[in-house]
């Protein structure tokens, strides 16, 4: 007799990502740029509820939220096509939106009616105005999805074919999707902070320390493009690889903590060919302060080790899982109880996250999964080698209810973030692995 298996469903409960033309957010995070939501009633502002408000509550940008222009495709558009409807809309935007860059993404339901977006766009590209398009249709992929597409239709279309003098130590950097990472500001302030102390020259792309479209049209001009990501930002470097002559530096691990930090510097400035007597003395300076406040716990962990975690788990988008966890494991000792990666990371990449983690630190080696359903995930999570003591979980707000259970240390790291007001942290770097730091021991203290 045939062995009976259990058929796994296709359906995928509390997921921890938005639908692509969440990927209006990748345009709000960049100065006055405005996104314009092909798509139908509702969908650009369930991805504001889904990846800002509900996420950290961070608040809007400048078009952001309910200031997003949405051409609102409903049953005549999708009888008659939505191309008037679009026009309309473009017209309206250019008139009332005073913005440097107009971005069209199309959603689900145009691009089903093949409405030629991509015409109507160079139509009024070609009378003056600043605006490209980009497919983010949800049933092509997640936000990130979307987020890459909106990257790459603004520099194809918008940066466009230039030549020009590369500027020695100028990167662009590219690492975390705004808002999707609850983070993302303090997260690209500290990147850039870090880096300038290393004696670069650093173009960021979005939030506070950007420049807006400025900054997207010096793309070119960098002499190399900083990944600093799995996985997200890896097309987009090999596409300017190609188009402007730029090499560029992949480090899958974002740096957590003084050990991976320095090496992070060290590395990047051994691929930019500069100096490295600032970065030394930079790296002197950060790393003393590290361990000057890092010392300062030592009478807390004395006072309180019955109450510590020894083993942790953890579940979030690839970047935020793999940073925390080799941070957790190698430099703070802890145990990995159970590691999921739930942001549908792309088949070809997932070999070598998964090795990242199998050499997570010199004694340790972790098998990671890669899970979306939210049902699967609260299963692992609940069935768990937790060991001895108060288990360590670094999730989303979908999670507590098995925190609750096991009675757990609970730290929000992913999406959906119910639980925090986040408007500039980090956990990146020398100062951010204090932060985090921070987060869990208070657990423990309130514990």
């Amino acid at each position: 007799m045939a062995e009976n298996k259990k058929k796994k469903s296709s359906s995928i409960t509390h997921a921890r990502y938005g639908c692509a033309i969440g990927a209006v957010n990748t345009v709000n995070a960049i100065r006055r740029a405005i996104p314009i939501a092909n798509c139908g009633p509702g969908c650009a502002d369930k991805q504001f509820i889904t990846l800002s408000f509900s996420n950290g509550f961070q608040g809007a940008d400048y078009a952001g939220g309910g200031a997003v222009p949405s051409v609102n495709t409903g049953e005549n558009e999708i009888v008659f096509g939505g191309s008037k409807k679009l026009e309309s809309t473009l017209k309206s935007a250019f008139k009332i939106m005073d913005g440097d860059l107009f971005v069209v993404l199309t959603g689900c339901a145009p691009s089903l009616i093949g409405d030629d977006v991509g015409a109507i766009v160079r139509k009024y590209k070609k009378e003056g105005y600043p605006v490209v398009f980009a497919d983010a249709a949800g049933f092509r992929g997640n936000n990130l999805i979307g987020h890459e597409s909106v990257v790459k239709a603004i520099i194809e279309q918008y940066v466009g074919d230039v030549k020009t003098e590369k500027t020695k130590g100028l990167v662009n950097l590219w690492a975390d999707i705004p808002y999707f990472d609850t983070n993302w500001k303090g997260n690209y302030s500290e990147l850039k902070r870090i880096l300038e102390g290393a004696g670069l020259k650093v173009n960021v792309l979005f939030g506070t320390d950007s420049e807006g479209v400025k900054s997207w049209k010096k793309i070119p001009k960098a002499q190399f493009n900083l990944v600093v990501s799995p996985w997200v930002g890896l097309s987009t470097a090999e596409l300017l690889e190609e188009k402007y002559g730029q090499p560029y530096l992949h480090i899958p691990v974002v740096p957590v903590g003084e050990k991976e930090t320095t090496a992070f510097i060290r590395k990047v400035v051994e691929f930019a060919g500069i100096d490295n007597k600032k970065a030394e003395k930079f790296i002197a300076k950060e790393t003393a302060d590290y361990y000057y406040y890092y010392e300062h716990i030592s009478e807390f962990i004395s006072e309180y080790w019955f109450g510590l975690p020894a083993r942790f788990l953890i579940a979030a988008d690839a970047q935020t899982t793999l940073g925390i966890s080799k941070f957790l494991t190698d430099q703070i000792g802890l145990i990995p109880a159970k590691v999921i990666i739930s942001d549908n990371t792309p088949q070809k990449y997932r070999e070598a996250i998964a090795e990242e983690f199998r050499n997570i630190s010199n004694d340790t080696s972790i098998d990671v999964d890669f899970i979306e359903d939210g049902y699967t995930i609260e299963k692992e999570f609940d069935e768990a080698d937790y060991g001895f003591g108060k288990p360590l979980f670094l999730a989303t707000s979908w999670d507590l209810d098995v925190v609750r259970k096991h009675n757990g240390l609970f730290v929000p790291v992913g999406t959906p973030n119910n639980f925090e007001v986040v408007l500039n942290r980090t956990y990146y770097g020398y100062r951010g692995a204090l932060t985090l730091l921070e987060k869990i021991y208070s657990e423990v203290v309130r514990g």
